[in-house]
Protein backbone atom coordinates (compact mmCIF):
# COMPACT_ATOMS: atom_id res chain seq x y z
CA UNK A 1 0.00 0.00 0.00
CA UNK A 2 1.60 3.62 -0.95
CA UNK A 3 1.72 6.03 1.83
CA UNK A 4 1.26 8.86 -0.59
CA UNK A 5 -1.96 11.60 0.20
CA UNK A 6 -4.75 10.59 -1.82
CA UNK A 7 -5.70 13.57 -4.63
CA UNK A 8 -7.71 16.81 -2.59
CA UNK A 9 -11.59 15.99 -2.75
CA UNK A 10 -12.21 20.01 -3.54
CA UNK A 11 -15.92 19.61 -3.52
CA UNK A 12 -16.56 16.64 -0.86
CA UNK A 13 -20.23 16.65 -0.72
CA UNK A 14 -20.33 15.49 -4.23
CA UNK A 15 -19.43 12.25 -2.50
CA UNK A 16 -20.93 12.53 0.31
CA UNK A 17 -24.32 12.71 -2.09
CA UNK A 18 -22.88 9.82 -4.00
CA UNK A 19 -22.56 10.86 -7.82
CA UNK A 20 -25.28 12.40 -9.18
CA UNK A 21 -27.27 11.65 -12.38
CA UNK A 22 -28.08 14.41 -14.72
CA UNK A 23 -32.37 14.20 -16.16
CA UNK A 24 -31.98 17.50 -17.96
CA UNK A 25 -28.93 17.78 -20.67
CA UNK A 26 -28.39 21.28 -23.06
CA UNK A 27 -27.75 20.14 -26.57
CA UNK A 28 -27.98 22.00 -30.00
CA UNK A 29 -27.72 22.10 -33.62
CA UNK A 30 -24.70 22.23 -36.19
CA UNK A 31 -25.95 24.29 -38.85
CA UNK A 32 -27.90 23.05 -42.40
CA UNK A 33 -25.48 20.37 -44.05
CA UNK A 34 -24.83 22.77 -47.16
CA UNK A 35 -23.21 25.17 -44.94
CA UNK A 36 -20.98 22.98 -42.76
CA UNK A 37 -19.80 21.41 -46.34
CA UNK A 38 -19.19 24.87 -47.80
CA UNK A 39 -17.44 26.05 -44.05
CA UNK A 40 -15.06 23.16 -44.16
CA UNK A 41 -13.87 23.56 -47.47
CA UNK A 42 -13.29 27.31 -46.98
CA UNK A 43 -11.39 26.82 -43.31
CA UNK A 44 -8.94 24.31 -45.67
CA UNK A 45 -8.83 26.48 -48.06
CA UNK A 46 -8.00 29.47 -46.05
CA UNK A 47 -5.48 27.59 -43.85
CA UNK A 48 -3.95 25.19 -46.42
CA UNK A 49 -0.66 27.26 -47.24
CA UNK A 50 0.14 28.21 -43.71
CA UNK A 51 4.05 27.26 -43.16
CA UNK A 52 4.80 27.61 -39.38
CA UNK A 53 5.76 25.13 -37.73
CA UNK A 54 7.93 22.20 -37.19
CA UNK A 55 7.43 18.55 -38.07
CA UNK A 56 7.60 16.32 -34.46
CA UNK A 57 11.13 14.57 -34.83
CA UNK A 58 12.23 13.04 -31.39
CA UNK A 59 10.44 10.08 -32.23
CA UNK A 60 12.06 9.13 -35.41
CA UNK A 61 9.35 7.82 -37.74
CA UNK A 62 7.07 10.70 -36.70
CA UNK A 63 9.51 12.83 -38.62
CA UNK A 64 8.88 11.21 -42.01
CA UNK A 65 5.68 13.07 -42.47
CA UNK A 66 4.81 15.01 -45.22
CA UNK A 67 4.50 18.64 -43.83
CA UNK A 68 1.96 19.37 -46.51
CA UNK A 69 -0.46 16.81 -45.32
CA UNK A 70 -3.72 19.06 -43.99
CA UNK A 71 -7.26 17.03 -43.39
CA UNK A 72 -10.16 17.91 -41.46
CA UNK A 73 -13.24 16.10 -40.60
CA UNK A 74 -16.64 17.15 -38.75
CA UNK A 75 -18.79 14.50 -37.75
CA UNK A 76 -22.09 15.37 -36.48
CA UNK A 77 -24.25 13.52 -33.34
CA UNK A 78 -26.35 11.78 -36.01
CA UNK A 79 -23.53 9.89 -37.74
CA UNK A 80 -23.16 12.95 -40.65
CA UNK A 81 -19.45 13.33 -41.94
CA UNK A 82 -18.50 16.60 -43.64
CA UNK A 83 -14.57 16.56 -44.82
CA UNK A 84 -11.68 18.26 -46.78
CA UNK A 85 -8.31 17.72 -47.56
CA UNK A 86 -6.51 14.40 -46.69
CA UNK A 87 -8.87 13.27 -44.38
CA UNK A 88 -8.03 9.38 -45.51
CA UNK A 89 -4.71 10.12 -44.63
CA UNK A 90 -3.19 8.14 -41.66
CA UNK A 91 -1.43 8.95 -39.05
CA UNK A 92 -0.64 7.77 -35.20
CA UNK A 93 -3.49 8.37 -33.00
CA UNK A 94 -0.83 9.77 -30.28
CA UNK A 95 -1.90 11.36 -26.93
CA UNK A 96 -5.36 11.44 -28.20
CA UNK A 97 -5.07 8.05 -26.82
CA UNK A 98 -5.82 9.14 -23.63
CA UNK A 99 -8.90 10.52 -23.63
CA UNK A 100 -11.06 7.56 -25.20
CA UNK A 101 -8.53 4.74 -22.84
CA UNK A 102 -9.59 7.34 -19.95
CA UNK A 103 -13.20 6.26 -21.08
CA UNK A 104 -12.49 2.99 -21.24
CA UNK A 105 -11.57 2.71 -17.88
CA UNK A 106 -13.99 5.16 -16.66
CA UNK A 107 -16.51 3.01 -17.67
CA UNK A 108 -14.93 -0.32 -16.18
CA UNK A 109 -13.74 1.28 -12.23
CA UNK A 110 -16.39 3.91 -11.77
CA UNK A 111 -16.41 7.53 -11.48
CA UNK A 112 -15.22 7.68 -7.58
CA UNK A 113 -12.44 5.02 -8.23
CA UNK A 114 -10.36 6.76 -11.13
CA UNK A 115 -11.22 10.49 -9.61
CA UNK A 116 -8.98 9.01 -6.31
CA UNK A 117 -6.66 7.12 -8.66
CA UNK A 118 -5.31 9.69 -11.52
CA UNK A 119 -7.04 12.96 -10.58
CA UNK A 120 -8.67 15.46 -12.64
CA UNK A 121 -6.55 18.74 -11.70
CA UNK A 122 -4.33 20.51 -14.02
CA UNK A 123 -0.74 20.41 -13.27
CA UNK A 124 0.37 23.82 -14.60
CA UNK A 125 3.25 21.92 -16.99
CA UNK A 126 4.12 20.49 -19.25
CA UNK A 127 2.62 16.71 -20.52
CA UNK A 128 5.67 14.74 -19.50
CA UNK A 129 6.81 16.71 -16.35
CA UNK A 130 8.47 14.77 -13.60
CA UNK A 131 8.35 17.75 -11.27
CA UNK A 132 4.36 17.58 -11.20
CA UNK A 133 4.67 13.93 -9.30
CA UNK A 134 7.14 14.67 -6.96
CA UNK A 135 5.49 18.69 -6.32
CA UNK A 136 2.18 16.15 -5.30
CA UNK A 137 4.17 13.29 -3.96
CA UNK A 138 3.55 10.91 -5.72
CA UNK A 139 0.38 11.09 -7.09
CA UNK A 140 -0.80 11.76 -10.35
CA UNK A 141 -3.16 15.26 -11.04
CA UNK A 142 -5.15 14.30 -14.43
CA UNK A 143 -5.35 11.96 -16.78
CA UNK A 144 -4.09 13.16 -19.72
CA UNK A 145 -0.55 14.19 -18.60
CA UNK A 146 1.78 11.59 -19.04
CA UNK A 147 2.21 10.51 -15.64
CA UNK A 148 -1.71 9.69 -15.54
CA UNK A 149 -2.17 8.80 -18.57
CA UNK A 150 0.16 5.81 -17.72
CA UNK A 151 -1.31 5.08 -14.29
CA UNK A 152 -4.66 4.51 -16.65
CA UNK A 153 -3.11 2.35 -18.98
CA UNK A 154 -2.47 -0.04 -15.75
CA UNK A 155 -5.89 0.08 -14.79
CA UNK A 156 -6.92 -1.78 -17.57
CA UNK A 157 -8.95 -4.70 -17.20
CA UNK A 158 -7.46 -8.12 -18.30
CA UNK A 159 -5.73 -10.83 -16.10
CA UNK A 160 -3.03 -10.82 -18.98
CA UNK A 161 -0.73 -8.16 -20.87
CA UNK A 162 -1.78 -9.60 -24.16
CA UNK A 163 -6.04 -9.32 -22.94
CA UNK A 164 -5.06 -6.37 -21.55
CA UNK A 165 -4.37 -4.97 -24.61
CA UNK A 166 -7.61 -6.45 -26.88
CA UNK A 167 -9.22 -3.98 -23.79
CA UNK A 168 -7.78 -1.28 -25.77
CA UNK A 169 -7.88 -2.36 -29.30
CA UNK A 170 -11.02 -3.21 -29.02
CA UNK A 171 -12.56 -0.34 -27.03
CA UNK A 172 -11.05 2.72 -29.40
CA UNK A 173 -12.00 0.35 -32.25
CA UNK A 174 -15.48 0.43 -31.47
CA UNK A 175 -15.32 4.32 -30.81
CA UNK A 176 -14.24 4.73 -34.23
CA UNK A 177 -16.72 1.98 -35.72
CA UNK A 178 -13.65 -0.19 -37.24
CA UNK A 179 -10.88 -2.44 -36.53
CA UNK A 180 -8.03 -0.04 -35.83
CA UNK A 181 -4.75 -1.16 -36.67
CA UNK A 182 -1.15 -0.85 -34.93
CA UNK A 183 2.03 0.67 -36.83
CA UNK A 184 4.45 -1.54 -36.10
CA UNK A 185 6.98 1.34 -37.73
CA UNK A 186 6.05 3.83 -34.79
CA UNK A 187 5.88 1.76 -32.24
CA UNK A 188 9.41 0.55 -32.46
CA UNK A 189 10.40 3.53 -33.07
CA UNK A 190 8.61 5.32 -30.05
CA UNK A 191 9.55 2.02 -27.92
CA UNK A 192 13.23 2.77 -28.91
CA UNK A 193 13.07 6.40 -27.78
CA UNK A 194 10.83 5.46 -24.41
CA UNK A 195 13.14 6.38 -21.60
CA UNK A 196 11.39 9.40 -19.98
CA UNK A 197 7.80 7.56 -19.95
CA UNK A 198 9.80 4.25 -18.69
CA UNK A 199 11.36 6.92 -15.43
CA UNK A 200 8.10 8.06 -14.85
CA UNK A 201 6.17 5.10 -14.42
CA UNK A 202 9.07 3.70 -12.15
CA UNK A 203 8.75 6.96 -10.03
CA UNK A 204 5.13 6.18 -10.07
CA UNK A 205 5.80 2.45 -9.11
CA UNK A 206 8.33 3.55 -6.42
CA UNK A 207 5.28 5.38 -4.74
CA UNK A 208 2.90 2.79 -5.15
CA UNK A 209 0.61 4.16 -7.62
CA UNK A 210 1.92 1.79 -10.45
CA UNK A 211 1.45 -1.68 -8.98
CA UNK A 212 2.26 -3.93 -12.00
CA UNK A 213 5.35 -4.00 -14.19
CA UNK A 214 6.02 -1.01 -15.11
CA UNK A 215 7.82 -1.87 -18.16
CA UNK A 216 4.92 -3.69 -19.58
CA UNK A 217 2.64 -0.75 -18.64
CA UNK A 218 5.10 1.45 -21.39
CA UNK A 219 4.56 -0.95 -23.46
CA UNK A 220 0.80 -0.95 -23.85
CA UNK A 221 0.50 2.54 -23.55
CA UNK A 222 3.07 3.00 -26.42
CA UNK A 223 1.04 0.50 -28.91
CA UNK A 224 -2.19 2.46 -27.35
CA UNK A 225 -0.14 5.27 -28.97
CA UNK A 226 0.89 4.16 -32.08
CA UNK A 227 -2.56 2.85 -33.67
CA UNK A 228 -3.90 4.32 -36.93
CA UNK A 229 -6.30 6.67 -38.04
CA UNK A 230 -7.77 9.03 -39.85
CA UNK A 231 -9.39 12.22 -39.64
CA UNK A 232 -12.59 10.75 -40.37
CA UNK A 233 -12.04 8.19 -37.60
CA UNK A 234 -11.24 10.87 -34.41
CA UNK A 235 -14.13 12.98 -35.67
CA UNK A 236 -16.80 10.14 -35.49
CA UNK A 237 -14.87 8.70 -31.95
CA UNK A 238 -15.42 12.65 -30.51
CA UNK A 239 -19.06 12.46 -31.89
CA UNK A 240 -19.68 9.19 -30.32
CA UNK A 241 -18.50 11.13 -26.75
CA UNK A 242 -20.66 14.40 -28.23
CA UNK A 243 -23.76 11.70 -28.08
CA UNK A 244 -23.66 10.43 -24.53
CA UNK A 245 -21.42 7.31 -25.36
CA UNK A 246 -23.32 6.02 -27.99
CA UNK A 247 -21.65 5.91 -31.80
CA UNK A 248 -23.65 7.82 -33.78
CA UNK A 249 -23.41 5.35 -36.95
CA UNK A 250 -23.60 1.70 -35.37
CA UNK A 251 -25.74 2.76 -32.43
CA UNK A 252 -23.29 1.10 -30.50
CA UNK A 253 -23.34 2.20 -26.33
CA UNK A 254 -19.66 2.35 -26.11
CA UNK A 255 -19.51 3.90 -22.46
CA UNK A 256 -21.99 5.37 -20.33
CA UNK A 257 -23.34 9.04 -20.89
CA UNK A 258 -22.30 9.57 -17.60
CA UNK A 259 -18.66 8.46 -18.28
CA UNK A 260 -18.74 10.89 -21.63
CA UNK A 261 -19.50 13.72 -19.20
CA UNK A 262 -16.60 13.27 -16.84
CA UNK A 263 -14.31 12.93 -20.06
CA UNK A 264 -15.47 16.22 -21.55
CA UNK A 265 -14.88 17.74 -18.63
CA UNK A 266 -11.19 16.27 -17.88
CA UNK A 267 -10.87 17.13 -21.66
CA UNK A 268 -11.61 21.13 -21.38
CA UNK A 269 -9.52 21.68 -18.06
CA UNK A 270 -6.42 19.74 -19.10
CA UNK A 271 -6.44 18.33 -22.47
CA UNK A 272 -4.21 21.10 -23.86
CA UNK A 273 -1.74 20.43 -21.14
CA UNK A 274 -1.04 23.93 -19.98
CA UNK A 275 -2.32 25.64 -22.21
CA UNK A 276 -5.46 24.65 -21.57
CA UNK A 277 -6.83 27.70 -20.27
CA UNK A 278 -5.95 29.47 -23.68
CA UNK A 279 -7.30 26.98 -25.58
CA UNK A 280 -10.98 27.14 -23.67
CA UNK A 281 -10.67 30.39 -23.56
CA UNK A 282 -10.01 30.79 -27.09
CA UNK A 283 -11.78 27.81 -28.67
CA UNK A 284 -14.23 27.00 -26.22
CA UNK A 285 -14.26 22.91 -26.56
CA UNK A 286 -12.77 20.45 -24.98
CA UNK A 287 -9.79 19.10 -26.79
CA UNK A 288 -6.85 16.69 -27.15
CA UNK A 289 -3.84 16.68 -29.15
CA UNK A 290 -1.11 14.52 -30.71
CA UNK A 291 2.56 14.83 -31.67
CA UNK A 292 1.69 13.31 -35.12
CA UNK A 293 -0.38 16.63 -35.35
CA UNK A 294 -3.68 15.51 -34.54
CA UNK A 295 -5.87 17.28 -32.72
CA UNK A 296 -9.74 15.82 -31.63
CA UNK A 297 -13.07 18.55 -30.12
CA UNK A 298 -15.87 17.96 -28.73
CA UNK A 299 -19.22 20.15 -28.91
CA UNK A 300 -21.66 18.34 -26.85
CA UNK A 301 -24.88 17.38 -28.17
CA UNK A 302 -23.47 18.34 -31.55
CA UNK A 303 -20.86 16.71 -32.50
CA UNK A 304 -16.88 16.68 -33.19
CA UNK A 305 -14.30 18.59 -35.57
CA UNK A 306 -11.24 16.57 -36.14
CA UNK A 307 -7.85 17.82 -37.78
CA UNK A 308 -4.41 16.18 -38.81
CA UNK A 309 -1.51 18.41 -39.76
CA UNK A 310 2.01 17.50 -38.50
CA UNK A 311 3.70 20.72 -38.13
CA UNK A 312 3.83 22.17 -34.72
CA UNK A 313 4.01 24.91 -32.76
CA UNK A 314 6.09 25.21 -29.61
CA UNK A 315 3.88 23.53 -27.00
CA UNK A 316 3.68 20.48 -29.34
CA UNK A 317 -0.35 21.56 -31.20
CA UNK A 318 -0.76 21.35 -34.90
CA UNK A 319 -0.59 24.74 -36.37
CA UNK A 320 -2.99 24.49 -39.02
CA UNK A 321 -4.90 22.54 -36.74
CA UNK A 322 -5.49 25.20 -33.91
CA UNK A 323 -5.67 28.03 -36.84
CA UNK A 324 -8.83 25.83 -38.48
CA UNK A 325 -10.25 25.10 -35.21
CA UNK A 326 -10.53 28.23 -33.79
CA UNK A 327 -11.91 29.52 -36.63
CA UNK A 328 -14.76 26.40 -37.34
CA UNK A 329 -15.38 26.99 -34.13
CA UNK A 330 -16.76 30.22 -34.38
CA UNK A 331 -18.10 30.30 -37.64
CA UNK A 332 -20.24 27.04 -36.68
CA UNK A 333 -20.95 28.00 -33.28
CA UNK A 334 -19.47 25.31 -31.32
CA UNK A 335 -17.88 27.40 -29.00
CA UNK A 336 -19.86 25.79 -25.37
CA UNK A 337 -19.75 29.52 -24.26
CA UNK A 338 -21.17 31.24 -27.02
CA UNK A 339 -24.86 33.11 -26.10
CA UNK A 340 -26.84 35.32 -27.04
CA UNK A 341 -29.23 37.56 -25.52
CA UNK A 342 -33.10 36.07 -24.45
CA UNK A 343 -35.84 37.77 -25.56
CA UNK A 344 -37.05 39.86 -22.77
CA UNK A 345 -40.84 38.82 -21.74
Amino acid sequence: MSNHPKNPVLFPYARDQGHLETDVVSTGDLPEAAVVENMMQQTYELHVDLSEGTVASYIPKLAEADPGWFGLTLASATGSRFSSGDSQQEFSIQSIAKAFVYALVCDAVGHDEVRERIGVNNTGLPFNSVMAIELNEGHTMNPMVNAGALTTTSLVSGSTWEEKWEFILQGLSAFAGRDLELDEGVYASEMETNMRNLSIARLLQSYGHITVDPARVIELYTRQCSLRVTTEDLAIMGATLANGGVHPITGTQVVGADVSRDVLSVMASTGMYEASGDWLFEIGMPGKSGVAGGIVTIAPGKGSLATFSPPLDAAGNSVRGVHATRHLSHKLGLNLFSSTARARQ
